[in-house]
Formats: C-alpha cells, sequence, structure tokens
C-alpha cells in the first residue's frame, strides 16, 4: 500500500495551491486556491494523490479551444479546461468563494482516470454541478452556487 502524506491549512496558507474535486455528473475541476485555506479537507488527505492528479492532467493532449466565459484575461490559466476540466479560481478577500475561469466544452468524466485518481477524487464529490459562474466550498467539501 503506498504512503499518503497528508497536507496541512499551515502548508496551504498563503501559497497557491490547486486541488481537485468532481460533481454529480463525474465531470473535472482544478480549483485555484491562490493562498485561500478554506479547501475541503479531502483535498488535504494526500500529498502523492494530489501530484498524481496533476501529473496525470497535465500530460493530456489538449483537446479543445480556449473556453473563458469571463473574458480572455485569464486565458494563461485554461491549459487544464483545454484539455476537459473546468477551471475555477479564488475570489480575494472571499473565503472559499470561487469564480469560474474556463469551461470544457467536452467535460472529461472520472472514469477517464486511472483507478486510483478515480477513488481519490470520489471523496472530493462536490454537491453542486459545475460551470456556475461562481461557487462556494466549505471545509467538509460542501458547495453551492452563488448567484450574486
Amino acid at each position: 500500500m503506498t504512503a499518503h502524506t497528508p497536507l496541512t491549512r499551515e502548508e496551504i496558507a498563503g501559497v497557491e495551491f490547486d486541488w481537485f474535486a468532481t460533481d454529480p455528473n463525474g465531470h473535472l475541476a482544478q480549483f485555484l486556491a491562490a493562498g485561500d485555506d478554506t479547501v475541503p479537507a479531502h483535498a488535504l488527505a494526500s500529498e502523492e494523490l494530489l501530484e498524481a492528479t496533476h501529473v496525470w492532467l497535465d500530460t493530456r493532449p489538449e483537446t479543445e479551444a480556449t473556453n473563458t466565459p469571463a473574458g480572455g484575461f485569464d486565458e494563461h490559466l485554461c491549459a487544464p479546461q483545454r484539455r476537459g476540466a473546468f477551471v475555477y479560481d479564488h475570489v480575494p478577500g472571499e473565503a472559499g468563494v470561487y469564480r469560474l475561469v474556463a469551461a470544457p466544452r467536452t467535460p472529461l468524466t472520472l472514469d477517464a482516470l486511472p483507478a486510483p485518481l478515480q477513488a481519490y477524487l470520489g471523496t472530493l464529490r462536490l454537491p453542486v454541478a459545475l460551470g456556475a459562474a461562481r461557487l462556494f466550498v466549505g471545509l467538509d467539501g460542501d458547495a453551492q452556487a452563488l448567484t450574486d
């Protein structure tokens, strides 16, 4: 069995930390926490599985053009979207709040990932469909779309 090194909130506070989650449809998203330590506890469970998810996604071929609903100023953050993942970026000054940066036209689904990553990301399933312009994600993995 592979050892898993948990991360702490102290380690991620104030630094760029990216984490992943899925939604009820099995779609994948990369969240850019930008120093906010309000991320689900399950996202901190395994540094090794988090890194393996990054490597898996980063080495997939790009399959579609950039799609930035809020405008092209975020294009430098869109590589995961071009590979099929939603991309959310933390809203400065709003703990646990993320804005949609890029939305894939053909989203990846959880079953495309290797079995160990499917199991890991299965613990990071948000109870809200990805694609909302703004999301709140809490420490326990609860989430909701925001309309303001």
